[in-house]
Order: structure tokens, then sequence, then C-alpha cells
């Protein structure tokens, strides 16, 4: 690829994506953390009573955090807003394997198109869609789309791009680890790690998403035995990616905080113990907020914060 006809932002991320030196981690520790979960997923089997759990990064992330908002009903409802990245998301994926050079605008259309055409609530969804909502969807997504492309070169199909790629492990059985990758750069060779993962995001950074990228490298890790070589959380906003090599330190981090998740789900859903309140980022869209003293004092706190650092900025 001639880098003289990137941007410098996609020169950039171009550095991040090439490999280095090979990266190639020990199969007796990958061996080992793998023994060490099949072994707490027997433990945690006898406590089941016949019940199926499955762990997503969402569920890991709900459950670590606020307890009681954890296990409200969700009352998920899809908007122009939210569902704009899904579509970017499908919009990405045509565009990789599009041939020539399209209007965004109309791989965003055809996007909505096939994703209207799915049987799913985000199909239903779209094809009840006003003129007017279907106009905001379509310029959610194009805005999104042409954030990525002014942020990724184009990615040479060698190096087997794909996006919402969904990773599983095991095949069946009474816990079950899932998640659907953004974009996934990079194809195993060997023992060699070769992949990286990265999520793309607007807004701000929070630790979260290092810690989703983490489960997935764990995931990743359980399904091929050989994990990937890098992390990347992209904020299309910013134009700025928080990049992080996978080591054996991250599996390892990675695999206590799931096992972690999955005793509290356990130990709330079947076995009934009363949740913990924890106040924290979450509460900005908990619908108990208000009725919650501790939500409550935690937001304020915020509030207090932020008119702070405003403040001493201007």
């Amino acid at each position: 690829m001639d880098d003289s006809a990137l941007t410098p932002l996609q020169r950039r991320t171009l550095g991040l994506l090439r490999r280095g030196e090979p990266v190639v981690f020990d199969q007796s520790f990958v061996a080992q953390l793998q023994g060490d979960i099949d072994e707490a997923f027997e433990l945690f089997e006898k406590r089941l009573a016949g019940e199926t759990v499955f762990m997503s990064k969402h569920k890991v992330s709900s459950v670590l955090g606020c307890e009681v908002q954890h296990l409200l009903d969700d009352s998920f409802a899809w908007s122009p807003a939210v569902a704009g990245g899904q579509v970017a998301h499908r919009a990405i994926q045509l565009m990789l394997n599009w041939r020539g050079e399209p209007a965004p605008a109309d791989v965003v259309d055809e996007a909505i198109a096939r994703l209207a055409d799915d049987d799913t609530s985000l199909g239903d969804w779209i094809a009840g869609l006003t003129e007017a909502d279907r106009a905001d969807l379509t310029g959610v997504a194009v805005e999104k789309l042409i954030k990525f492309l002014e942020c990724f070169p184009p990615l040479d199909k060698r190096a087997a791009p794909t996006t919402e790629s969904t990773v599983r492990w095991p095949v069946e059985g009474p816990i079950v680890l899932s998640g659907k990758v953004d974009l996934t750069i990079g194809r195993t060779a060997g023992d060699e790690s070769r992949k990286v993962i990265i999520d793309l995001k607007t807004g701000w950074a929070a630790p979260k998403h290092r810690e989703d990228l983490r489960f997935y490298a764990l995931v990743e890790m359980l399904r091929t035995h050989v994990p990937p070589r890098k992390l990347a959380s992209f904020y299309l906003d910013a134009g700025q990616p928080v990049v992080e090599d996978v080591t054996e330190a991250t599996l390892l981090t990675a695999s206590r905080r799931m096992l972690d998740a999955v005793n509290a789900e356990i130990e709330l859903r079947i076995e009934g113990r009363d949740p913990v309140k924890r106040p924290g980022a979450s509460c900005k869209w908990c619908p108990l907020a208000k009725e919650c003293p501790e939500g409550t004092a935690h937001l304020a706190r915020r509030r207090e914060q932020d008119d702070t650092a405003f403040d001493a900025d201007a």
C-alpha cells in the first residue's frame, strides 16, 4: 500500500495494524488457563440447578457493576441514534467487499434495505419507520461510516478483515461465553498470534471498553487456542485508538473477571442472593436513578466534578 496516498490519520491507523516482531504465546500457559476455566465451570455447573448461563461482554460488565440495575427487566427500545451504529457496522461490512468507490450514502441505503429484510427486532423496527425517522437513521449511519473511512486506510483483503464476527465458547454447555466483534484484522498462522480485535466507539472513553476487549481476547483464546496479538478501542469522534498488547497478564485478568461475573450471576439469579447497589456511570440511564439516594448522590458528585473541571479550563 502506498502510504503517501493516505491521510496522517490513516497512516497512524496503518501503523497500528502492521505486525512487528512475531507474537507467540506459550501453549502450556494457554492449556493451563483453559484447564483452570474448565475446572471452574464444572464447579459452577453443580450450582446451576439445570439452568443455563449466557455471558456476553455486556452481562459481565453489568453484573460486576450495580447488581440492582442488572436485575431490572430489559426495557431496550430501538431509536435512530441506537440503530445507527448497527447500520454503520453493516455498511462497513459492505464497504470492505464493495468493488469500486461507492458513495457512503449509497452503501448505507443498501445496509438499511438488507437489515429491514432480516427477521430481527431491528429489521421489524426499520420496516416500520416513517420517512423522517428513516432519514434520521440514514444521517446517523452515514456520519459514522464517513468517520470510519477517515480513520482507516483501505483494508487489504489478504489481512482478512471481518466485521460483526460472532465468537462463542464452548459450542454447548450450561455456561456459554459469546459476543460479536466490531472489526477483526488478520488471521492465525500456526501458533503465531496475528489478529487485532477492534471495537468501534463514539463518545467518551471508559475503562469498561478495555475490559470488554479483554473478554473478547479470552473467548478468542478459548475457541482457537491462539490469543489475538492486540486490542484497540477506536474512538471515531476523536479519531484516536486506545491500544493494548495482549499478554498473559491480560488473559489472566480477563479470566478472573469473567469467573467473578459468572459466580455473581449464579448467586443472584439462581441462589437468590440480595443484590448489591453500586453507583457508577450507569446511573445516568438507570430507570431507578430518581428513587435511588446513592445514585442521586453519585450523579450530583459527577456534575460537581464536571463543573469544577469546566471552570478550571475556562
